[in-house]
């Protein structure tokens, strides 16, 4: 249960992250709004899942979805370059996450 928290805790990161642009520096406030409240469930989805977790893997994968989803959506949304290199960092970075999952072990 707590991968699955932790997962849902990088979705609402990934939704801060893309609200926080939106905000145009906190001068909009719907956007605003949508930060302070996907923010607040992020890290609450990270506490809960931190209960369980180790710290430093449950830390990695939490900024690691939110990196590549983030650095995704860039490239679909905001038309943000989509090289072969930014693909391939990308894929490592995925690479990374799984590589931190299956390390951990039992810990479920």
């Amino acid at each position: 249960m707590a991968w699955v928290v932790l997962c849902i805790a990088g979705l609402f990161e990934i939704a801060w992250v893309i609200a926080l642009k939106y905000s145009e520096g906190f001068t909009r406030l719907l956007p605003s709004i949508i930060f302070g409240f996907t923010a607040w469930m992020s890290f609450a989805c990270l506490a809960y899942a931190l209960k369980s977790l180790p710290v430093g893997t449950a830390y990695a994968v939490w900024t690691g979805i939110g990196a590549v989803g983030v650095a995704i959506f860039g490239i679909v949304w905001f038309g943000e370059s989509a090289s072969a290199m930014r693909l391939g960092c990308i894929a490592m970075i995925v690479a990374g996450i799984l590589g931190l999952k299956l390390s951990a072990g039992s810990v479920v």
